[in-house]
């Protein structure tokens, strides 16, 4: 497991050291995943987490709250409005410059969502969330889609740190096409060889992942929700599908001259509380 520590130098000014980007270009590349600590100005990161805990009560409140395979991960979208767009949050500098070193230039971000691990004794089963773009590979292709997560607490095994099978991301046999589980025979053979781990990540740092690489929601065993944050970076000459929803307004704060942000911009309330479903829940 690779984990880079950014310097407050390099935070502050937006400038990554070029050995911290191979290095996490390499282990992206390998293992299918990196830790970045340090990216974020973690005051920032407050404003965040407390305006999604009040969310929490309105999500746990609907009848058809948007559970992820069990009651303990619930699928939230952080507020897509002012003030809580955070410019280094959603077009980090060093978090680009790295996307950017394994997907190549016209990097797009086509997701803003997450999800909270809540206090519970449940685990989700491990999934892929996407498979390789072709069928029938003997070898894997480059990296297509990189998943950007942000927690907004530090997190670790007991509050539910995501469990990541390293590697798995180059492995062609598992197509993620109409059942984004893993086989239970697949997992035993893998673990046998490779065992997953669970990245701790400091408040202010990301992990980043090829979305490709096994992984499963773990049980938070304190007493406190674990909200972290999702973005998509993609290839740029792939089809983005449905654009993000943004206020009218914030058109200038998305400019970017090497991130593109797949987005609409609306007139009026946008409802993100409603927006997020459940996934494979069943009472």
């Amino acid at each position: 497991m690779t984990v880079v520590e950014i310097t407050p130098a390099e935070r502050d000014s937006g400038q990554i050291a070029l050995e911290h980007v191979e290095a996490a270009a390499a282990a992206i590349l390998a293992d299918g995943f990196v830790v970045l600590n340090g990216v974020i100005n973690t005051d920032h990161l407050e404003v965040l987490h407390a305006r999604m805990l009040e969310d929490l009560k309105a999500l746990l409140a609907r009848e058809d709250a948007p559970f992820n395979w069990n009651a303990g991960n619930i699928q939230q979208n952080p507020p897509p409005f002012p003030p809580y767009l955070l410019r280094d949050v959603l077009m980090n500098e060093l978090v680009i410059a790295v996307t950017e070193a394994v997907l190549g230039r016209g990097v797009k971000n086509t997701l803003y969502t997450g999800n909270t691990a809540l206090p519970s004794r449940e685990r989700q089963p491990v999934h892929a969330d996407h498979g390789h773009l072709w069928p029938r590979l003997e070898v894997a292709h480059p990296p297509s889609h990189l998943v950007v997560n942000v927690p907004l607490v530090d997190v670790a095994a007991a509050n539910g740190s995501t469990e990541i099978w390293p590697g798995t991301h180059r492995d062609t046999t598992i197509t993620a096409d109409k059942d984004i589980k893993i086989p239970p025979e697949r997992l035993e053979e893998r673990r046998a060889r490779v065992p997953p781990i669970q990245p701790a990540v400091r408040r202010g740092g990301v992990l980043i992942r090829d979305m490709r690489l096994w992984h499963a929601g773990m049980p938070n065993r304190t007493e406190q929700p674990r909200p972290m944050i999702a973005m998509l970076h993609v290839v740029g000459w792939l089809d983005t599908g449905t654009p993000l929803t943004f206020p009218k307004g914030a058109e200038e704060f998305f400019r970017h001259p090497r991130l593109t942000t797949c987005a609409r911009f609306v007139e009026g309330p946008i409802d993100h509380i409603r927006a997020p479903s459940a996934y494979e829940y069943h009472r």
